[in-house]
């Protein structure tokens, strides 16, 4: 794809599951990747505002930025308390404002940038046993659509993508909880029209579209990679 070869990215939660294969689009489009993740070297908490600053200095410039990272465990919302909303709310929504209010500043004063907001379909139409997280996805899509209008004549987009049911550790964390994953995971291939669930590698490629510069005229857009399983226009 256009524009992407010798520019620098930054993915959040770039070490597992969606993250991870974003980073290897990337890599693939001769982009130089840097992760921000607990989970990797070095590590950067992005819920520590101080952290991503420091991290930034390492980084140097930034031309693209995917806030990916994320946090969820499937629970009725009456069976939740403070403690795990405000760990939620750290890194699913904090994080991604920690990042932008940093990375931001440069891409507008250097006149390009390019933003992709990981949210969920549980953002745009809910989700049963997800109402902390759903809440902080939501917001991830209002603020991509604030922060798109903000900055449209300083040459930075900002795009949303909202993944369905994708086949990560935290999707099978919850099955395997639910007590018969086979059952469930059969039921959830049939609810989506493409007969599937989504692989990390779905989500990738329409991260990394609306990173180049094939999307320079696309902005402010929400884009649902969720096999039909939600549909809107």
């Amino acid at each position: 794809m256009r524009g992407l070869k010798g520019r620098t990215a930054i993915v959040t939660g770039g070490a597992a599951g969606i993250g991870a294969a974003i980073v290897q689009r990337f890599r693939d489009e001769g982009t130089r990747v840097e992760v921000f993740d607990l989970n990797a070297t070095p590590p950067t908490d992005i819920t520590d505002y101080a952290a991503v600053q420091r991290a930034l200095e390492r980084v140097g410039t930034v031309d693209i930025l995917v806030n990916n990272a994320g946090w969820d465990l499937f629970k009725p919302f009456l069976q939740t308390d403070p403690a795990f909303w405000h760990k939620i709310i750290s890194i699913n929504l904090i994080g991604a404002l920690n990042v932008l209010h940093c990375v931001l500043p440069g891409m507008a004063g250097r006149g390009y940038g390019r933003v992709v907001n990981i949210a969920s379909d549980a953002g745009r139409v809910g989700s049963s046993g997800e109402a902390p997280y759903s809440a902080c996805k939501g917001g991830i899509i209002a603020l991509t659509k604030t922060l798109a209008r903000e900055f449209a004549t300083k040459g930075v987009r900002l795009n949303a993508v909202c993944p369905g049911l994708t086949e990560t550790g935290m999707l099978e964390s919850f099955m395997q909880g639910a007590g018969n994953p086979d059952k469930l995971r059969e039921a959830y291939r049939r609810a989506i029209p493409l007969g599937r669930l989504g692989k990390p590698d779905d989500i990738a490629g329409a991260v990394v579209f609306l990173s180049s510069d094939d999307a320079e005229f696309i902005t402010g857009q929400v884009l649902s990679v969720s096999g039909g399983l939600t549909m809107h226009g």
